[in-house]
């Protein structure tokens, strides 16, 4: 007889070495994704979307920016999801996650906030202002890394998540004032062009544009997060067997789980 085979769950992955055998396979496709659509958008952004009417040349900017601050919010959220995940379950593998995303979070947030200068300038004739959506941005900045040196100088990995979990938590709070501040507050900044109660406020080319430069935004975000999260995977495997061969303790006679099969 036999055996039948293993039915997939929502836990399979949990396993650091599953998660290994499937992020192995899948970042050279978001690499590929990642080149392909972050070209087609380039070149749609600045070669095929026509000139806007009120800030010319200037807006294009914006197929950049844009992006960049919805996933600088996305996955501050992600971390926050995660890191209560693998606090709530004591759940490495969503601990994992959560530290590695948030230097892709915080790295997207500084683009965020740096093509929203260069934008600014020309449109509001200065690089900074404090306005309600660039302050909130600047905090969300500061939570990033605020969490990543949290996280990272606290010895104990039960600790640090616990810690971790707390700070993202809190700090997820600001990502629905970045989001709606341009409605609570009246601000410099611009509301939203695109709504899914309403038609979009910008041609085709423009959206196409702008879909395809988010679109090379997550799968590079992908790539990046899944071969970090394998690094501190090995990283948290040398340790413990590193540990373990200091005090004279047994190492399990199962393979690395980056070697594994399964």
């Amino acid at each position: 007889m036999t055996a039948s085979p293993k039915r997939w769950r929502w836990t399979t992955l949990a396993a650091p070495a599953r998660f290994d055998a499937l992020a192995r396979r899948a970042v050279p496709l978001c690499w590929l994704v990642a080149g392909l659509t972050g070209l087609a958008g380039l070149w749609v952004s600045f070669m095929l979307a026509p000139t806007d009417f009120q800030q010319g040349q200037s807006y294009r900017i914006l197929f950049i920016h844009v992006p960049a601050a919805w996933m600088s919010m996305i996955l501050y959220l992600a971390i926050a999801f995660w890191s209560a995940l693998g606090w709530g379950l004591n759940a490495r593998m969503a601990t994992t996650l959560a530290r590695a995303i948030a230097p892709t979070g915080a790295l997207f947030t500084a683009i965020a906030l740096w093509t929203g200068a260069l934008w600014g300038q020309p449109t509001w004739g200065t690089w900074w202002v404090w306005d309600a959506r660039l302050t909130s941005e600047l905090i969300l900045l500061l939570l990033y890394l605020g969490y990543i040196a949290l996280v990272e100088s606290i010895d104990e990995p039960r600790r640090a998540a616990r810690a971790g979990a707390v700070l993202s938590l809190v700090g997820a709070l600001n990502v629905p004032i970045i989001y709606f501040s341009v409605r609570w507050w009246n601000t410099l900044h611009q509301g939203a062009s695109i709504s899914l109660s309403a038609a979009p406020k910008m041609a085709q080319t423009m959206l196409l544009a702008l879909g395809l430069m988010t679109l090379a935004c997550w799968a590079w975000a992908f790539a990046v997060i899944l071969t970090r999260a394998r690094a501190l995977n090995l990283r948290a495997e040398a340790e413990t067997r590193w540990v373990a061969a200091q005090y004279g303790e047994p190492i399990a006679a199962t393979p690395p789980f980056h070697e594994s099969k399964s």
